[in-house]
């Protein structure tokens, strides 16, 4: 028995939960997984762009690879940040999701880390290529741990022409949004105003904002810079 009360088995790829007619995963840790991944290579992009130093982005892909290919050539549950994952989560009820869909999702992350691999680390190069190649990573990852959108899910359904099934959130399944999921005309039409407020801030504040800021204790600095020097 697991701790949520349901028998539970390891099968090949994911693991047969009672109730759940394919083998599942459970979605919190893959997102917590996603988080911290996403953390890194954030950074490691942010050093690479801001700095011109790349080798942070480098160990980044390497460790990022690594994870994945142990996801999908020998078990999730072998997975480093996946287990960092369930650290994490531990305290949390499990949300199953259907292991077949993530397992196409996670190949796509190894397709895309192995040219990045390629160029960045072998050939030691960069390009538009490894910039796509980055920003296509961090938007599946960020996608996966804000949102719980598996973008891989959705290219494994319209490849496959089915469904993927025990989606995150219940997104495959058909039902009625309750009253609290419903979004407003009016709703519609404060998101569209407050997006016309930031360009109208942007466009008439540009030139204040582009002034640099001075040292709020700048008299105090120089008070003891003075002194000092007498």
């Amino acid at each position: 028995m697991s701790r949520d009360g349901s028998s539970r088995k390891r099968g090949g790829f994911g693991e047969i939960v009672a109730g759940y007619a394919i083998p599942v995963l459970n979605e919190r840790e893959i997102r917590a997984g996603a988080g911290l991944l996403f953390v890194l290579m954030f950074v490691a992009i942010a050093t690479a762009a801001l700095r011109h130093n790349f080798v942070l982005l480098k160990y980044a892909v390497t460790i990022f690879l690594t994870d994945i290919l142990i996801r999908v050539l020998v078990s999730p549950r072998y997975a480093p940040f996946l287990i960092l994952g369930r650290l994490i989560v531990r305290n949390q009820s499990p949300e199953y999701v259907g292991a077949a869909a993530k397992k196409f999702a996670w190949i796509i992350g190894i397709v895309l880390a192995s040219v990045m691999f390629v160029l960045a680390v072998v050939v030691n190069t960069y390009s538009p290529v490894t910039g796509l190649i980055c920003l296509t990573c961090l938007v599946f990852l960020f996608c996966e741990t804000s949102f719980g959108l598996c973008l891989g899910c959705k290219v494994y359904a319209l490849i496959y022409r089915q469904k993927a099934q025990y989606c995150p959130g219940e997104v495959c399944e058909v039902k009625d949004r309750h009253e609290i999921q419903k979004t407003s005309k009016a709703q519609v039409a404060i998101v569209l105003a407050f997006v016309v407020y930031v360009v109208v801030v942007v466009v008439a504040l540009r030139d204040t904002y582009r002034v640099p800021p001075h040292d709020l204790f700048g008299g105090v600095h120089a008070a003891a810079d003075v002194k000092a020097g007498s």
